[in-house]
């Protein structure tokens, strides 16, 4: 096995591989300290549960929102290019800054929700989806006899 020559050290790969994994602190980090893959805001304003997701590129139709139990989805399915009708050929990038992958991503919701009321909306290339709090975790004022 050949070995990696770094700060004057030699290592084997799978040296380098556990390194990296205890060095590597995001798995003790909080949930909010971490970085999901797609940039995604997830917030409450309100009372309600907010999600803005960057959407740049993407059209209303191309993005599906369902719900399944107390779970959302939110997906973009990229075409290929195979199946891109366009005759035109993909560009020949110097630099690619802008991501335009495919995602799925998911969320349990909490049962003091409404995924009933959910409501979307997208604009500039932000899809902002809002889930308001159901009609029994609202606070109530009780009359006191």
């Amino acid at each position: 096995m050949t070995g990696i020559q770094l700060h004057e050290h030699s290592f084997f790969p799978t040296d380098l591989l556990f390194r990296n994994f205890f060095d590597n602190n995001s798995m003790f980090q909080s949930y909010v300290e971490q970085k999901p893959n797609y940039p995604v805001d997830v917030y409450t304003q309100d009372s309600d549960l907010c999600f803005d997701i960057a959407c740049v590129g993407l059209k209303k139709g191309d993005i599906d929102i369902t719900t399944e139990g107390n779970t959302l989805k939110v997906a973009y399915n990229k075409p290929n290019i195979e199946s891109n009708p366009s005759e035109t050929e993909a560009p020949d990038f110097m630099h690619r800054g802008i991501t335009r992958k495919s995602f799925n991503l998911g969320w349990k919701i909490s049962a003091k929700y409404d995924l009933n009321s959910i409501k979307a909306n997208m604009e500039n290339g932000l899809l902002n989806i809002r889930i308001s709090l159901s009609e029994e975790s609202k606070p109530k004022t009780v009359i006191i006899k």
